[in-house]
């Protein structure tokens, strides 16, 4: 006898996927599903750190949102979306759900990935999905090559500008993130210590 199957979209798939392994950050790029490990304990203090730096700005009150894990729907294919490390939102983010938690890229102003293992999905693939999406700025902390890229000006799917930043350096945040913020590359490399 023979057994008939369906076959499963790629977005069923992220979601089987997902249920499997608990703590892993489950995306869909370009059509390709992406599966990230946990973060270690220098990313989390990185995070927590920049989370603090928007607070003490006054983020807020400025007119915007922020926070980890906040999901990006995108326009690089029918079924992608993202869950950035970071992002900043505008304040009323929550109006423009699409599907699956992830919200329109019209409301981001900037994501912030931190590397891990598939560093070059945040240095390659994610610049070409949040280009194309239209996200104004892409930073991405890459502890693999010791720097901070902050992408800015996209273009089709491609960054027309990308400024490198080196250890011992701060850097300012773009003027269409809304905050007046300076950040150093360190912390940013190293977590809070």
């Amino acid at each position: 006898m023979a057994v008939m199957q369906d076959e499963m979209t790629i977005a069923e798939a992220a979601d089987r996927v997902s249920s499997w392994l608990p703590g892993h950050r489950v995306e869909i790029l370009m059509g390709s599903m992406i599966v990230t490990p946990p973060a270690d304990g220098a990313h989390v203090l990185s995070l927590t750190w920049l989370m603090g730096e928007f607070h003490d700005a006054r983020a807020r009150q400025a007119g915007v949102r922020y926070g980890q894990a906040i999901g990006l729907w995108l326009s690089s294919g029918p079924d992608d979306y993202a869950i950035p490390d970071f992002a900043v939102v505008d304040a009323d983010f929550m109006d423009a759900d699409v599907r699956k938690n992830c919200y329109a890229a019209n409301i981001f102003r900037l994501v912030l990935e931190v590397t891990s293992s598939n560093w070059s999905d945040d240095r390659i693939t994610k610049a070409e999905c949040y280009a194309l999406s239209g996200i104004p700025a892409y930073v991405v902390v890459d502890r693999n090559h010791d720097e901070v890229l902050v992408h800015t000006e996209p273009e089709g799917a491609k960054y027309q500008r990308i400024t490198p930043y080196k250890r011992g350096a701060t850097f300012p945040l773009p003027s269409c993130v809304g905050v007046a913020l300076e950040l150093s590359v360190d912390r940013l490399l190293d977590g809070d210590d």
